[in-house]
Protein backbone atom coordinates (compact mmCIF):
# COMPACT_ATOMS: atom_id res chain seq x y z
CA UNK A 1 0.00 0.00 0.00
CA UNK A 2 1.06 3.50 -0.79
CA UNK A 3 0.63 6.47 1.93
CA UNK A 4 1.07 9.65 1.57
CA UNK A 5 3.09 11.30 4.68
CA UNK A 6 2.63 15.15 5.42
CA UNK A 7 6.30 15.93 6.60
CA UNK A 8 5.64 18.72 9.92
CA UNK A 9 8.69 20.13 11.93
CA UNK A 10 7.92 22.10 14.74
CA UNK A 11 9.43 24.66 17.10
CA UNK A 12 7.71 27.16 18.95
CA UNK A 13 4.83 27.37 16.95
CA UNK A 14 2.34 27.49 19.10
CA UNK A 15 0.19 30.33 17.27
CA UNK A 16 0.07 28.86 14.01
CA UNK A 17 -0.38 25.12 15.12
CA UNK A 18 -3.69 24.81 15.04
CA UNK A 19 -4.84 26.10 11.95
CA UNK A 20 -1.70 24.18 10.65
CA UNK A 21 -3.22 20.92 11.78
CA UNK A 22 -6.42 21.72 11.11
CA UNK A 23 -5.48 21.94 7.60
CA UNK A 24 -4.73 18.55 7.37
CA UNK A 25 -7.52 17.75 8.82
CA UNK A 26 -9.69 19.08 6.17
CA UNK A 27 -7.80 17.65 3.30
CA UNK A 28 -9.66 15.54 0.75
CA UNK A 29 -7.35 13.13 0.00
CA UNK A 30 -9.30 9.45 -0.10
CA UNK A 31 -6.24 7.35 -0.35
CA UNK A 32 -4.08 6.25 2.79
CA UNK A 33 -2.62 9.48 4.66
CA UNK A 34 -0.95 9.96 7.81
CA UNK A 35 1.09 12.60 9.69
CA UNK A 36 4.88 12.99 10.88
CA UNK A 37 5.62 15.41 13.34
CA UNK A 38 8.96 15.95 14.98
CA UNK A 39 8.88 18.78 17.33
CA UNK A 40 12.29 20.02 17.91
CA UNK A 41 12.87 21.64 21.23
CA UNK A 42 9.61 23.74 21.91
CA UNK A 43 9.86 25.98 25.03
CA UNK A 44 5.77 26.42 24.64
CA UNK A 45 2.67 25.07 24.11
CA UNK A 46 3.34 23.32 20.86
CA UNK A 47 3.69 19.93 22.17
CA UNK A 48 0.50 19.64 23.87
CA UNK A 49 -1.18 21.06 20.96
CA UNK A 50 0.22 18.49 18.73
CA UNK A 51 -1.51 15.62 21.55
CA UNK A 52 -4.48 16.84 21.01
CA UNK A 53 -4.60 16.98 17.30
CA UNK A 54 -3.05 13.61 17.67
CA UNK A 55 -6.71 12.63 18.86
CA UNK A 56 -8.13 14.63 16.63
CA UNK A 57 -6.58 12.96 13.65
CA UNK A 58 -6.63 9.67 14.42
CA UNK A 59 -10.65 9.55 14.71
CA UNK A 60 -10.31 10.77 11.64
CA UNK A 61 -8.50 7.92 10.19
CA UNK A 62 -4.97 10.00 9.74
CA UNK A 63 -2.29 8.30 12.15
CA UNK A 64 0.11 10.72 13.91
CA UNK A 65 3.55 9.64 14.68
CA UNK A 66 5.51 12.23 17.08
CA UNK A 67 9.02 12.33 17.64
CA UNK A 68 10.98 15.14 19.09
CA UNK A 69 14.34 16.63 20.27
CA UNK A 70 13.82 16.83 24.14
CA UNK A 71 17.27 18.67 24.75
CA UNK A 72 17.12 22.05 25.63
CA UNK A 73 18.64 23.52 22.08
CA UNK A 74 17.04 22.91 18.70
CA UNK A 75 18.79 21.05 15.88
CA UNK A 76 17.19 23.30 13.02
CA UNK A 77 14.60 22.95 11.07
CA UNK A 78 16.60 20.63 8.36
CA UNK A 79 17.40 18.07 11.37
CA UNK A 80 13.26 18.07 12.22
CA UNK A 81 12.42 17.70 8.55
CA UNK A 82 15.04 14.67 8.31
CA UNK A 83 13.73 13.29 11.88
CA UNK A 84 9.92 13.28 10.50
CA UNK A 85 11.10 11.69 6.96
CA UNK A 86 13.02 8.85 8.80
CA UNK A 87 9.86 8.02 11.19
CA UNK A 88 7.30 8.49 8.27
CA UNK A 89 6.24 5.23 6.13
CA UNK A 90 5.00 7.18 3.49
CA UNK A 91 6.32 6.42 -0.66
CA UNK A 92 5.03 10.22 -0.89
CA UNK A 93 6.19 12.87 0.96
CA UNK A 94 4.15 16.38 1.82
CA UNK A 95 5.77 19.09 2.89
CA UNK A 96 4.30 21.17 5.56
CA UNK A 97 5.89 24.37 7.73
CA UNK A 98 4.11 24.23 11.09
CA UNK A 99 2.81 28.16 10.72
CA UNK A 100 1.23 27.70 6.77
CA UNK A 101 -2.22 26.32 5.78
CA UNK A 102 -2.90 23.83 3.36
CA UNK A 103 -6.01 24.04 1.23
CA UNK A 104 -7.89 21.31 1.26
CA UNK A 105 -7.08 19.80 -2.33
CA UNK A 106 -3.52 19.97 -1.94
CA UNK A 107 -2.62 16.41 -0.94
CA UNK A 108 -4.56 15.51 -3.37
CA UNK A 109 -3.64 17.19 -6.30
CA UNK A 110 0.29 17.23 -5.90
CA UNK A 111 -0.40 13.14 -5.22
CA UNK A 112 -2.11 13.28 -8.62
CA UNK A 113 0.81 15.31 -10.10
CA UNK A 114 3.34 12.83 -8.24
CA UNK A 115 2.29 9.96 -9.75
CA UNK A 116 1.97 11.42 -13.22
CA UNK A 117 5.32 13.05 -13.12
CA UNK A 118 7.52 10.23 -11.08
CA UNK A 119 10.70 12.01 -11.34
CA UNK A 120 9.29 15.42 -10.37
CA UNK A 121 9.76 17.60 -7.44
CA UNK A 122 6.02 19.08 -6.72
CA UNK A 123 5.37 22.25 -5.93
CA UNK A 124 2.31 24.76 -6.23
CA UNK A 125 1.34 28.17 -6.38
CA UNK A 126 0.95 30.03 -2.81
CA UNK A 127 -0.55 32.99 -1.47
CA UNK A 128 1.33 35.02 0.93
CA UNK A 129 -0.37 36.24 4.58
CA UNK A 130 0.25 39.11 4.99
CA UNK A 131 -1.01 39.47 1.39
CA UNK A 132 1.53 42.90 1.19
CA UNK A 133 4.55 40.86 2.09
CA UNK A 134 6.71 39.64 -0.44
CA UNK A 135 4.61 41.07 -3.43
CA UNK A 136 7.08 40.60 -6.04
CA UNK A 137 8.42 37.41 -4.65
CA UNK A 138 4.40 35.79 -4.78
CA UNK A 139 3.90 37.04 -8.39
CA UNK A 140 7.68 35.73 -9.81
CA UNK A 141 7.47 32.20 -8.18
CA UNK A 142 3.34 32.03 -9.18
CA UNK A 143 4.05 32.70 -13.03
CA UNK A 144 7.08 30.92 -13.76
CA UNK A 145 6.96 28.93 -16.86
CA UNK A 146 7.47 25.36 -16.65
CA UNK A 147 11.02 25.67 -18.00
CA UNK A 148 11.53 28.60 -15.90
CA UNK A 149 11.05 26.54 -12.78
CA UNK A 150 14.06 24.58 -13.79
CA UNK A 151 16.09 28.08 -14.70
CA UNK A 152 15.19 30.13 -12.27
CA UNK A 153 13.22 28.48 -9.03
CA UNK A 154 15.31 28.96 -6.15
CA UNK A 155 13.90 27.06 -3.64
CA UNK A 156 14.24 27.17 0.48
CA UNK A 157 15.42 23.51 0.66
CA UNK A 158 18.57 24.82 -1.80
CA UNK A 159 20.92 22.41 -1.28
CA UNK A 160 18.11 19.37 -1.76
CA UNK A 161 16.67 20.92 -4.98
CA UNK A 162 20.01 21.10 -6.31
CA UNK A 163 20.91 17.32 -5.27
CA UNK A 164 17.66 16.00 -6.84
CA UNK A 165 18.58 18.36 -10.08
CA UNK A 166 22.16 17.22 -10.40
CA UNK A 167 20.91 13.37 -10.33
CA UNK A 168 18.32 14.22 -13.32
CA UNK A 169 15.44 14.80 -11.24
CA UNK A 170 12.86 17.31 -12.52
CA UNK A 171 10.12 20.12 -10.94
CA UNK A 172 6.61 20.37 -11.57
CA UNK A 173 4.17 22.75 -10.61
CA UNK A 174 0.42 22.42 -9.95
CA UNK A 175 -1.24 25.70 -11.26
CA UNK A 176 -3.33 26.33 -8.10
CA UNK A 177 -2.98 28.17 -4.65
CA UNK A 178 -3.01 25.46 -2.53
CA UNK A 179 -0.51 26.85 0.33
CA UNK A 180 -1.00 30.04 2.22
CA UNK A 181 2.49 30.62 2.77
CA UNK A 182 3.15 32.95 6.44
CA UNK A 183 5.46 35.68 6.79
CA UNK A 184 7.05 36.88 9.57
CA UNK A 185 10.26 37.79 11.33
CA UNK A 186 10.07 34.46 13.04
CA UNK A 187 10.24 32.22 10.04
CA UNK A 188 12.67 29.57 8.87
CA UNK A 189 13.38 31.55 5.90
CA UNK A 190 15.64 34.43 7.60
CA UNK A 191 17.14 31.56 10.09
CA UNK A 192 19.75 31.03 6.78
CA UNK A 193 22.37 33.39 6.16
CA UNK A 194 22.12 35.48 2.91
CA UNK A 195 25.89 34.64 2.25
CA UNK A 196 25.41 30.82 2.58
CA UNK A 197 22.82 30.69 0.09
CA UNK A 198 24.46 33.50 -2.26
CA UNK A 199 27.66 30.79 -2.08
CA UNK A 200 25.34 27.59 -3.18
CA UNK A 201 23.55 29.52 -5.80
CA UNK A 202 27.14 30.83 -7.41
CA UNK A 203 28.19 27.31 -7.07
CA UNK A 204 25.21 25.53 -8.58
CA UNK A 205 25.81 28.51 -11.55
CA UNK A 206 29.10 27.42 -12.10
CA UNK A 207 28.25 23.44 -11.88
CA UNK A 208 24.90 23.37 -14.11
CA UNK A 209 25.95 26.56 -16.47
CA UNK A 210 29.50 27.75 -16.98
CA UNK A 211 31.15 24.68 -17.02
CA UNK A 212 29.25 24.45 -20.40
CA UNK A 213 30.10 28.17 -21.83
CA UNK A 214 33.49 29.11 -23.05
CA UNK A 215 32.76 33.00 -22.59
CA UNK A 216 29.64 34.88 -21.32
CA UNK A 217 28.50 38.44 -20.40
CA UNK A 218 26.81 40.05 -17.24
CA UNK A 219 24.18 41.57 -18.03
CA UNK A 220 24.56 44.64 -14.82
CA UNK A 221 27.74 46.51 -14.05
CA UNK A 222 26.31 47.66 -10.63
CA UNK A 223 26.43 46.16 -7.19
CA UNK A 224 25.71 42.54 -8.40
CA UNK A 225 26.92 42.08 -11.37
CA UNK A 226 30.26 42.82 -9.65
CA UNK A 227 29.70 40.56 -6.74
CA UNK A 228 28.53 37.99 -8.96
CA UNK A 229 32.04 38.20 -10.99
CA UNK A 230 34.00 38.46 -7.36
CA UNK A 231 32.25 35.44 -6.30
CA UNK A 232 33.48 33.06 -9.34
CA UNK A 233 36.60 30.87 -9.56
CA UNK A 234 39.32 32.46 -11.08
CA UNK A 235 38.83 30.29 -13.90
CA UNK A 236 35.19 31.47 -14.80
CA UNK A 237 35.98 35.04 -14.30
CA UNK A 238 38.50 34.47 -17.15
CA UNK A 239 35.38 34.02 -19.27
CA UNK A 240 33.78 37.21 -18.44
CA UNK A 241 34.05 38.81 -21.93
CA UNK A 242 31.87 42.29 -20.50
CA UNK A 243 29.38 43.61 -18.29
CA UNK A 244 26.38 44.88 -19.97
CA UNK A 245 24.02 47.48 -18.38
CA UNK A 246 21.73 50.49 -19.88
CA UNK A 247 23.31 53.54 -17.29
CA UNK A 248 24.81 55.82 -19.13
CA UNK A 249 27.62 56.80 -16.53
CA UNK A 250 28.84 52.81 -16.39
CA UNK A 251 29.21 52.40 -19.99
CA UNK A 252 30.99 55.81 -20.23
CA UNK A 253 33.55 54.32 -17.69
CA UNK A 254 34.27 51.77 -19.89
CA UNK A 255 35.58 49.11 -17.89
CA UNK A 256 35.59 47.33 -14.11
CA UNK A 257 39.05 46.85 -12.68
CA UNK A 258 38.89 44.26 -10.34
CA UNK A 259 40.63 45.45 -7.36
CA UNK A 260 40.41 42.87 -5.01
CA UNK A 261 42.90 40.71 -7.63
CA UNK A 262 46.38 39.26 -6.76
CA UNK A 263 46.93 39.58 -10.70
CA UNK A 264 49.38 42.28 -12.14
CA UNK A 265 47.87 44.32 -14.67
CA UNK A 266 44.49 43.34 -12.60
CA UNK A 267 41.75 42.34 -14.92
CA UNK A 268 39.92 45.24 -16.74
CA UNK A 269 36.43 44.09 -17.71
CA UNK A 270 35.05 46.46 -20.67
CA UNK A 271 31.25 48.14 -19.68
CA UNK A 272 28.73 48.06 -23.09
CA UNK A 273 25.68 48.87 -24.12
CA UNK A 274 23.26 45.58 -23.86
CA UNK A 275 22.67 46.16 -27.87
CA UNK A 276 26.51 45.76 -28.20
CA UNK A 277 27.11 42.83 -25.84
CA UNK A 278 27.51 39.32 -26.74
CA UNK A 279 25.42 36.80 -25.51
CA UNK A 280 25.32 33.81 -23.61
CA UNK A 281 24.25 36.11 -20.62
CA UNK A 282 24.24 35.67 -16.78
CA UNK A 283 21.82 38.37 -16.03
CA UNK A 284 21.44 40.20 -12.49
CA UNK A 285 18.87 42.14 -13.05
CA UNK A 286 16.00 41.92 -10.31
CA UNK A 287 12.77 41.45 -12.32
CA UNK A 288 9.27 43.34 -12.34
CA UNK A 289 11.40 46.16 -10.79
CA UNK A 290 11.30 48.57 -13.63
CA UNK A 291 8.02 49.02 -15.39
CA UNK A 292 8.73 46.31 -17.56
CA UNK A 293 11.43 48.41 -19.37
CA UNK A 294 13.82 45.29 -18.87
CA UNK A 295 11.97 42.68 -19.91
CA UNK A 296 11.17 44.91 -23.10
CA UNK A 297 14.85 45.40 -23.59
CA UNK A 298 15.80 41.42 -22.87
CA UNK A 299 12.79 40.01 -25.60
CA UNK A 300 14.36 42.47 -28.11
CA UNK A 301 17.18 40.27 -28.45
CA UNK A 302 15.31 37.35 -29.28
CA UNK A 303 17.04 35.12 -27.26
CA UNK A 304 16.44 31.92 -25.86
CA UNK A 305 15.87 31.57 -21.65
CA UNK A 306 18.22 28.26 -20.64
CA UNK A 307 20.46 28.61 -23.72
CA UNK A 308 21.18 32.05 -24.40
CA UNK A 309 20.95 33.52 -21.19
CA UNK A 310 20.40 32.44 -17.50
CA UNK A 311 18.81 34.92 -14.58
CA UNK A 312 21.02 35.19 -11.71
CA UNK A 313 18.50 37.98 -9.18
Amino acid sequence: MKIESIILPVHNSECWLDECLESVLEQDFKETMELSVFNDASEDGSAEIIERWKVKLEDAGIPVIIGSNDSSQPRGVGFAKNQAVIQSSGTYLCFLDSDDVMMPQRVRLQHEAAIQHPNSIIGCQIRREPLESTERYTRWINNLTEEQLLTQGVPEDLLFFYKHIEKGGEVFRVDHCLLLYRYHPQAATHSVLEGTIWNHRVRFLEDRVLSYWTSFTIWNAGKQGKKLYRSLSPANQKKVTAFCDVDEKKITKGFYTYEESEERPKPKIPICHFREATPPFIICVKLDLTHGAFEENLNTLNLKEGMDYYHFN
